[in-house]
C-alpha cells in the first residue's frame, strides 16, 4: 500500500446524466411547458476516511446529493442556466467534505433555430 497522506489532490466522485424536468428559460413557453435538463456532477473530496471505515457516514452520500440536485432543478424557475448551475454547485458545497464541485448543466431542447445536439454550461466552484 502506498502512503498518499501527503497528496493534496482530492479524489473525484462523479454522477453523470441526472435527468430532471425544469421550467427554466427566458421564454414564456419554457416556463409554462418545461423541458429536460441533464446534470453532470464531479465533486472533489477526500475519500480516505470512508475507505478506511467502510462506512457511508464517512463520505458524501451521492444518493442524497442527487435528490437535492433534482429538487434544485425542478423548483423555483430561473431565466439562465448560469443561475441554475450556480444553484446546483451551492447545493453540492453544503456538505463540508466537498472541497469543490464541477457542474455541467445540459439543455438539450434549448430553443435554438438550428440543428444541434446539446447546449451545456460547465462551472467549477470551490469552498471559500
Amino acid at each position: 500500500m502506498t502512503d498518499q497522506s501527503l497528496d493534496p489532490t482530492p479524489d473525484e466522485m462523479a454522477v453523470t446524466g441526472i435527468v430532471c424536468h425544469g421550467h427554466h428559460g427566458v421564454f414564456d413557453f419554457e416556463r409554462r411547458e418545461g423541458q429536460p435538463f441533464v446534470v453532470d456532477l464531479v465533486l472533489g473530496l477526500d475519500t480516505r476516511p470512508a475507505a478506511l471505515s467502510d462506512d457511508l457516514r464517512d463520505t458524501v452520500d451521492y444518493g442524497s446529493v442527487v435528490t437535492s440536485v433534482k429538487a434544485a432543478v425542478e423548483t423555483d424557475p430561473v431565466d439562465l442556466i448560469e443561475t441554475l448551475a450556480q444553484r446546483i454547485a451551492d447545493v453540492c458545497l453544503l456538505d463540508g467534505r466537498v472541497e469543490w464541485a464541477r457542474v455541467t448543466v445540459h439543455k438539450p431542447d434549448a430553443p435554438i433555430d438550428a440543428t444541434f445536439s446539446d447546449v451545456a454550461l460547465t462551472i467549477t466552484r470551490r469552498r471559500t
